[in-house]
């Protein structure tokens, strides 16, 4: 789970780079906790941020030990959707930052305020926000057109009797120009070269502790890529 905001997140993240470690004055240097940037496209899969996605990501950076600071675009949501019917209610319009504020808990900045120079790392959960709030396409879609020949993961190729229902993403993948490696919900794929972790998550019907697993897996790799 990957993506981007517009021209000039898609920027900072070509250039971005785990930053130093900070000078402490003190009797004894500490390593400095990474800080790492989630961003949120709204609270509800269909419309939004997934929401069993952003919280095990939180749970797993907070037994991490990272500094968090979660942002979210300050627009109108493309649509909302009715989760109990699954089809977009009509009369109803909101806002993408006050919606990831129910996730965030109220502790949530505008995406604008975003730079580099202040985090180690950045995590887009999934959820068809990514999609219709961001930009074009899902998360690990998004890293392979913004870093060239970018090696992500969402998972099969193929569907399997509808046990990877989105396997068609990665035939999109490869005509941006990225590489697709093939991944179990369990795991993650590191590109080391770009600094990018990708894990399928809901991308597979399984159950959801497994989901859960592979996003540890996606953590516990951003953080190592931090140095921190």
């Amino acid at each position: 789970m990957l993506a981007s905001c517009g021209p000039a997140l898609c920027a900072a993240l070509r250039r971005a780079a785990p930053g130093g470690l900070a000078s402490f004055h003190s009797s004894a240097r500490r390593p400095r906790a990474a800080r790492v940037a989630v961003v949120l496209s709204g609270c509800g899969v269909y419309d939004g941020t997934e929401i069993h996605e952003a919280s095990a990501i939180l749970v797993h950076l907070s037994r991490g030990g990272a500094e968090v600071q979660m942002y979210a675009p300050d627009v109108p949501q493309m649509h909302v959707v009715d989760h109990s019917k699954g089809q977009p209610a009509e009369a109803e319009s909101r806002n993408v930052l006050v919606e990831s504020a129910r996730i965030a808990r109220g502790k949530i900045a505008s995406l604008a305020k975003l730079t580099t120079a202040d985090h180690d790392a950045v995590i887009f959960p999934g959820g068809f926000g990514a999609a219709k709030n961001f930009l074009c396409c899902i998360s690990p879609v998004l890293a392979a057109k913004v870093l060239s020949g970018a090696e992500v993961t969402v998972g099969h190729e193929e569907e399997e009797g509808g046990k990877w229902p989105y396997a068609g993403t990665a035939g999109a993948i490869k005509e941006l120009g990225g590489k697709h490696c093939v991944k179990e919900v369990t795991e993650a794929h590191v590109d080391t070269k770009n600094k990018v972790v990708t894990t399928p998550a809901f991308m597979c019907e399984t159950e959801l502790h497994n989901i859960f697993d592979g996003i540890g897996a996606m953590v516990k790799n951003v953080l190592k890529l931090t140095g921190k």
